[in-house]
Order: C-alpha cells, then sequence, then structure tokens
C-alpha cells in the first residue's frame, strides 16, 4: 500500500484497524472518529490531507507517524508517495509537533501498546531528545488530565524508550561546590554502599546455619543506617532544587520523583525493620530497595540534572545552593567554595515592631521564635509559605527554598489531599483547627494547624505549630521547686 495525502482514511482503517485507536488517543480533535456513522459516510471519501487540517497536525507528521505505527504493529513497510515524505526521512523538528508526537508515544505506552514498537516510532519520528523535552512533555500530559501517579507507575519503561537517545547526550559538567556537583558525589557514594549491601545479598541465596545468617545480619544493619542517609539527598532536592525549578514553570517531573522518593523511603523503612526485629530482610527486598535507588540515579543524571543545568540560571543556583547545610549532606560535603555562592542577609534589627502588646525589633522577634520548643511555619492568604522558625533542631526539615513557594509544593504528592481539604476548610470558614499525632523515629510528634483570621474575620493564612511532646507525655505528679542539679 502506498499512502499520500489522498489516501482514503476509511481504507487505512480498513486495513489496520490498530490506527483508529491510534488516531483518537493521537489528538482531542480525533474524537469524532468514534463514530461508525461519521467513518462510513465522511471517512469513507475524507482524504488524509483533511484530516491532517482537522486535527492541526502537519500532513508529512501524520503520514509519517502512521507510516511508523504500521510498521511497529506490524512490521510491514508503508509506501510514501513522492512529495509527501519530508517527515520520514529525518525526524521532527519542529518544537510543537516534537511534543505532540512525544505525547501520542507516551499515551499509546500507558494504553498498553508494546514498548519495543514505541521506542521505534520515537527513533523513525524524534531520534534524539533533550531531557527538557520530556520534562514539559510530562507536564503537558499531567496538565492534560493523565494523574501524576499514573506517570510514575510506568516512569522506568519511559525511560527505557529513550534511553539510547538519552545516553548520547554529554554527562553534566559542573565546578566543585556547584550544588549539581555534591549531588553527583552523593550518587558516587550510594552506589559504593548499594555495591557492598549487593555483595552480601548474594549471599543469602545460598544455605547457610543460624550462625552465619546471624553474621550477615550484623554486616547489614550499618550498611543499611548508612544508605538511609541518602534521604538528605532527596530532601535537599524536594526543598532547594525542585522550588527553583517551579519558578520557572517546571513541577511535573518533581512531582513523579517525590513520590517516587517516598517509596524509596518506604522500602527503606521496611529493610530496615526486619534488621532491628532480629531478621534477615529476603533478597527480593533488598534487590528492590537497591534497584530502586538506582534508577533514581539514572533518572537524576540522564533527565533532571541536564535539565536543570539548562534552564537555570547563575541566580537560580545560588537560590539552590543557599540553606542546603540547613538540611545536610549525605556523605559528603561540597567539595570546595563554588564562586555562585552568597551568604544570605541577616536578619533586620531596625526599628521596633509595634505590636498589639508591646515593641519588639525585628531582630529579638527573630530570636524569639527561633527560641520557641516548637516549629511554626505561616502560609499566607496565597497559599505560599511566607514564614518558618529555625531552631537549634527543627522536627521537619526546612530551608529557604520553600519561601515563596505555594504549600501544595511542599508535601509528598500522597498527602496533597489532606492539606488542600484543612486549607479549603480554613478558607471557607468552616473549620478554625486540624491536628494529629504520629510517633517517629521514638518521639511523639503533636501537628496542629490554625486559620489565622483579621478582626473582621477575613482569612490571612494557616499557622503550622509541630511540636516533640515525648518528655511532656512522661510527666507525672508535680515539680513546684527549681532542679538544677
Amino acid at each position: 500500500m502506498e499512502i499520500s495525502g489522498q489516501s482514503k482514511l476509511h481504507d487505512l482503517i480498513e486495513e489496520y484497524p490498530f490506527l483508529l485507536e491510534f488516531l483518537i488517543n493521537r489528538s482531542p480533535k480525533f474524537k469524532m472518529l468514534k463514530s461508525s456513522v461519521l467513518r462510513n459516510t465522511v471517512g469513507k471519501v475524507a482524504p488524509l490531507a483533511h484530516v491532517a487540517e482537522k486535527g492541526g497536525i502537519p500532513l508529512p507528521q501524520l503520514i509519517s507517524e502512521i507510516a511508523a505505527e504500521v510498521k511497529a504493529r506490524t512490521g510491514a513497510e508503508i509506501a510514501i508517495a513522492a512529495g509527501e515524505d519530508q517527515a520520514s526521512t529525518s525526524p521532527l523538528k519542529d518544537d510543537a509537533a516534537r511534543q505532540e508526537a512525544l505525547k501520542a508515544i507516551i499515551r499509546d505506552l500507558h494504553d498498553g501498546a508494546d514498548p519495543a514498537s514505541l521506542k521505534q516510532r520515537f527513533h523513525e519520528l524524534i531520534r534524539d531528545v533533550e531531557p527538557t523535552e520530556i520534562a514539559r512533555m510530562e507536564q503537558k500530559l499531567i496538565a492534560e488530565g493523565m494523574p501524576e501517579s499514573e506517570i510514575k507507575r510506568l516512569c522506568d519503561v519511559h525511560v527505557q524508550v529513550f534511553k539510547d537517545s538519552l545516553e548520547r547526550q554529554e554527562a553534566p559538567s559542573v565546578p566543585a561546590g556547584h550544588p549539581l556537583h555534591t549531588y553527583l558525589l552523593e550518587n558516587r557514594a550510594a552506589e559504593k554502599i548499594a555495591a557492598e549491601i549487593e555483595s552480601i545479598t548474594g549471599q543469602l541465596d545460598g544455605a547457610g546455619d543460624s550462625a552465619w545468617l546471624s553474621q550477615l545480619r550484623q554486616k547489614l544493619i550499618p550498611l543499611t543506617d548508612r544508605l538511609a542517609d541518602i534521604n538528605l539527598h532527596y530532601l535537599r532536592k524536594e526543598n532547594q532544587l525542585f522550588p527553583v525549578l517551579e519558578q520557572h514553570e517546571i513541577s511535573g517531573p518533581s512531582e513523579v520523583m517525590w513520590a517516587i522518593h517516598d517509596d524509596i523511603r518506604q522500602s527503606m523503612k521496611r529493610v530496615r525493620a526486619e534488621l532491628a526485629a532480629g531478621r534477615i530482610p529476603t533478597p527480593a527486598a533488598l534487590k528492590e530497595l537497591l534497584q530502586s535507588i538506582a534508577d533514581m540515579v539514572y533518572k537524576e543524571e540522564q533527565i533532571l540534572f541536564p535539565m536543570a543545568l539548562e534552564i537555570l540560571t547563575e541566580a537560580d543556583w545560588r537560590k539552590v545552593r543557599q540553606g542546603e547545610e540547613e538540611i545536610g549532606y549525605a556523605w559528603v560535603q561540597p567539595e570546595a567554595a563554588w564562586g555562585g555562592e552568597e551568604a544570605l542577609a541577616a536578619p533586620n534589627s531596625g526599628a521596633e515592631i509595634e505590636l498589639d502588646t508591646g515593641r519588639l525589633t525585628p531582630e529579638v522577634l527573630n530570636l524569639m521564635l527561633t527560641h520557641l520548643p516548637l516549629d511554626i511555619s505561616f502560609v499566607n492568604e496565597n497559599d505560599e509559605v511566607a514564614y518558618y522558625s529555625q531552631g537549634k533542631e527543627r522536627i521537619f526539615p526546612r530551608s529557604p527554598g520553600v519561601i515563596g513557594r505555594k504549600v501544595q509544593k511542599c508535601h509528598p504528592p500522597k498527602s496533597l489531599d489532606t492539606v488542600q481539604k484543612i486549607l479549603d476548610q480554613f478558607r471557607a470558614g468552616a473549620r478554625d483547627s486540624a491536628e494529629f499525632w504520629i510517633q517517629m523515629g521514638g518521639r511523639f510528634l503533636h501537628i496542629r494547624y490554625f486559620a489565622v483570621r483579621d478582626a473582621g474575620g477575613t482569612y490571612k493564612g494557616c499557622l503550622e505549630v509541630s511540636q516533640d511532646v515525648t518528655g511532656i507525655r512522661s510527666l507525672q505528679g508535680e515539680q513546684r521547686l527549681l532542679d538544677w542539679t
């Protein structure tokens, strides 16, 4: 069969029925094709040139995509009429066309199409892809209604489709002390610890007596404890790097990665709980944890970091760098002072602020807030983080990157519904407070949220107060005398 702008849509679908689903998924404008009446009337006489025009797709691109789909599904080569093969002889160049082609490939992947055939279509239409294109594609799919959880579910398969192209990209090159340089150092350290755990995991597959297994468990405990420090690596991404990317309207990939971070944290928690209980995790559980970490390293270095390096300015990287120490580093420290570093401005110690019951300078007010035996965060009426108290030991990590960030972006995706419900109820005046208590790391934590309203009842924001009440809960009797012994 030869295909051209004059080829009839009806004839193509008759010959290759799977093209109907392909076209419907290709563009929202093709959803009308679901009507069998339309296909058997207008479709019998409509040429591809007319179909392409209705769908807002360049004719050469649509012809090339159809030919690639047929080849991927059947292995058959469709001849493209002379003069209409521009898109088949070279990959798509137009940014909008490439984005549409990428989205179509991922939609088909999520609909169950064979990854190998989609990889072939990708090679035919795109061939080389930039990390920023993948980020924009995921962003648009989320904006068009594809759940973030669905993108996360097949994230690894996405990478496999684009893998050959991604690995042709140059690795990020940054000076020592730059935030990306430190992330890369941490990845190498994580790989070293993971290799040690993997060597022990291999020994678990064989038979051994209880004494032998006990020895392996004793080796695994400190190694998994060290590997758990990767949480600091993820926290810096979530609180320092992701907020700056969001300022460039890149949030989809960050949301997907954060959800995967949480999966890794849960896997880590299960493995360490088994060891703490005197048992040895199954080899499958250990391998799953190590593979998840390795996959995240790959996604960072092949997609996230190159994309960030392309998009962020020197001033953006200064924002990323400032406050990293407040979260901490996993296994390493920045190797050198980076030329883009700038000190954070010291708190204003100027004129006194008139309060309802007194006056305080900004310096003293800041000191008071940071000396409270609890953590405070304030989200303004626009749901933006406006303040957090930076005490000596915060319960939950915060860093300057969250200031001005939408609070919805400061929480893992799995808790977003709860956060939004609290804010909506506060804003509507239906509720004034919400509270939770959890146990974490041997501590009992009390977390409260309060609606903040002015004298007229206008909603001004939400105050979060977190407190470690472990010691308070253990108090008994009375203490009326000073005890400084």
